[in-house]
């Protein structure tokens, strides 16, 4: 399998990463005009474990370090394949009520309230398991964070108000997909074998996972897991009408097809990128670029999409606040690591 061992290329994959997922939400947008989400989503599951198959047949099947994917996947321990394919539910999950919350809340509310509340969880948790870093920088970090994320909420109030929407399905949605977008990533991680060289040779850790393997488990735990929450919000949709399955045959076209698959990629993309680059760049600027993605959706959301454009007056000072804040947020807990 190829293995990434320049740190100027690990953090390029990092950067890739926080472009990826926050701008892979793009693509509901576009094929949101034409169809339920709900719909969207299977293609978006399929893009996403067809991406993982193919970076596993190519890159994880290739170079002279660790093991090819077929090998890594007859001599892994059955406890690993499991973590990394439960990784992949409780995302799909987590997910699923993050394009819920974009559908009726739009980008600029669903990535920060959502997303930033995931990196929040995701700093604390980890913290408490491996206490490492600037407890003082770390703590301002998850503060700045979560300041944010109440401005955003804030701001998103004013503009459901003055259209006289409810703002409360949105913003809970986008809590609770943050709430469960938290802990995904350790169950994939921690499946994954540690590097090490022998006799200038680069050696996996036995019984566990290549990153390429993982993301494979993890992409069909993903896909697999569709059939029960995404069939789930289809027959009892958040929003509007039960969605027919049948609607997926009849009133898609390739087009739309293209576009989910599309945004599954998109987002897997910047998924394998994170898992393969963190062994080199570390966790603190993996992580703390990837969660970069929160700012990428959110910028989207207002400034291409114009989902605050008929907000009252007073709103944009929050939404500008509210970038502030996340910015320092996530500089401070990228520096507290180091």
């Amino acid at each position: 399998m190829i293995i990434v061992e320049s740190y100027p290329v690990a953090v390029a994959m990092c950067l890739v990463t926080m472009l990826c997922w926050g701008s892979w939400a793009n693509t509901q947008k576009l094929a949101g005009k034409e169809w339920r989400f709900q719909l969207f989503y299977w293609d978006y599951a399929i893009g996403v474990l067809l991406f993982a198959l193919l970076l596993a047949f190519t890159l994880g099947s290739t170079g002279e370090g660790g093991r090819g994917f077929i090998l890594d996947l007859r001599q892994a321990e059955g406890r690993w394949l499991e973590s990394a394919f439960v990784g992949g539910v409780i995302f799909n999950l987590s997910n699923i009520l993050l394009v819920a919350a974009i559908d009726i809340a739009g980008m600029a509310v669903a990535f920060p309230i959502g997303v930033g509340l995931a990196l929040v969880l995701g700093v604390v948790s980890t913290y408490a398991v491996r206490p490492e870093g600037n407890a003082t920088l770390l703590a301002l970090g998850v503060a700045g964070v979560a300041i944010a994320i109440v401005l955003d909420a804030m701001a998103y109030r004013r503009l459901a108000a003055g259209g006289g929407q409810t703002p409360g399905k949105g913003i809970l949605l986008s809590i609770l997909a943050g709430a469960l977008m938290g802990f995904f990533y350790s169950y994939v991680a921690r499946a994954i074998g540690s590097v090490s060289t022998v006799n200038d040779v680069t050696v996996l850790e036995g019984g566990r996972l290549s990153p390429y393997t993982a993301v494979v488990l993890f992409s069909a735990g993903v896909l697999l897991s569709n059939f029960v929450w995404n069939t789930a919000i289809m027959v009892k949709p958040f929003v509007g009408e039960p969605v027919p399955l049948g609607d997926y045959f009849r009133k898609g076209n390739l087009r739309l097809h293209l576009v989910g698959i599309l945004g599954g990629m998109i987002w897997n993309l910047g998924m394998s990128f994170s898992i393969i680059a963190s062994a080199r760049a570390g966790p603190a600027l993996s992580y703390g670029l990837g969660q970069g993605a929160t700012m990428i959706g959110a910028l989207w959301g207002v400034f291409v999409w114009k989902e605050f454009k008929s907000a009252p007056s007073g709103t944009h000072r929050l939404l500008t606040a509210m970038f502030l804040f996340y910015v320092l947020g996530l500089a401070t807990l990228v520096a507290s690591r180091h």
